[in-house]
């Protein structure tokens, strides 16, 4: 599946937007617990517009998914509201290569109606999922889930990332979403990178039907698929629609234990499994592998 063309201009990771870096800003957990009492009586609209003064490197990665979209909606309208003359936070999608086209249209869709220059990570080397299979064998979500996390989402985020100069990112979890999300706060120090990263869950305390009402009130383009069943929408091979009664997020992985994609995983974990099965694909093969990760030649330690 190739990717749709992205919209112009659309800074990538050979040219990514320009960012300043400022110096890792560091969060207790008593201070971030004293924030989350703070944020825990304010509106999502409050608390973004706290976020915008108030956290240093704050980007957005979405895969524009209903939680995305109702957040990009409110910065776009903090940013009329306040006068801006640019989109405030660098705006990020990952391109798994696996991607509904749907979902691909609605990317560039929605950058030009935000005004909101996109940011595209594909996984490193590849741009089209033929490349990608050449490379890594087919159906690399089936031999290896987490080597194929790694590589899709993980690494291109951590990448993004780095090249953005975050060092705060809104997400789009909510805790109605169950699993793993059920019980997470509105901010959170995510450890498993160094520096120590922030997670701005703006929308956390939100169900699905709040992030709906949202999305039709104020007019948000949204991904078709969403009036075919589809209530979460990730890669086309993992995704079906949802049934009556079931879950937002049973459409993901269906049959599986599995609830998370892999980008709020703990990111040296990941990364250990993709060295791991790197180094035994190099050993049966006999040669060395000539993709190089930019965490193999910008050496990252674990906290």
């Amino acid at each position: 599946m190739t990717p749709a063309a992205p919209a112009s201009p659309v800074p990538s990771a050979s040219n990514p937007a320009p960012a300043t870096a400022q110096p890792p800003f560091q969060y207790t957990p008593e201070y971030v617990a004293f924030l989350n009492q703070s944020l825990a009586t304010r509106t999502p609209q409050e608390i973004l517009e706290w976020a915008l003064i108030s956290l240093p490197g704050l980007v957005q990665t979405t895969a524009f998914g209903l939680t995305g979209l109702a957040i990009l909606d409110m910065i776009s309208k903090i940013r009329v509201k306040q006068a801006m003359a640019e989109h405030p936070v660098p705006l990020i999608f990952i391109d798994t290569l696996y991607h509904f086209p749907e979902t691909l249209a609605l990317a560039n869709k929605a950058a030009s109606h935000f005004s909101a220059p996109l940011q595209i990570y594909h996984p490193v080397g590849f741009s089209t999922s033929e490349a990608f299979e050449a490379h890594h064998g087919k159906e690399l979500w089936k031999a290896d889930a987490d080597v194929y996390d790694f590589l899709v989402k993980v690494e291109p985020g951590r990448r993004a990332a780095l090249e953005n100069n975050a060092q705060a990112t809104i997400t789009g979890r909510r805790r109605s979403q169950g699993a793993a999300r059920a019980t997470i706060p509105i901010l959170e120090i995510d450890n498993s990178v160094t520096p120590a990263m922030l997670k701005l869950n703006v929308l956390a305390t939100w169900g699905y039907d709040d992030v709906w009402k949202y999305i039709q009130e104020n007019g948000v383009p949204y991904n078709e698929l969403h009036d075919k069943g589809y209530k979460s929408v990730g890669d086309w091979h993992s995704t079906a629609p949802t049934a009556e009664g079931e879950s937002e997020r049973d459409g993901r992985w269906k049959g599986q234990e599995k609830t998370e994609c892999g980008l709020h995983k703990d990111y040296f974990k990941m990364r250990s499994s993709y060295l791991a099965a790197k180094k035994r694909k190099v050993a049966q093969r006999g040669d060395a592998d000539e993709i190089v990760l930019v965490d193999e030649v910008q050496v990252l330690t674990s906290s």
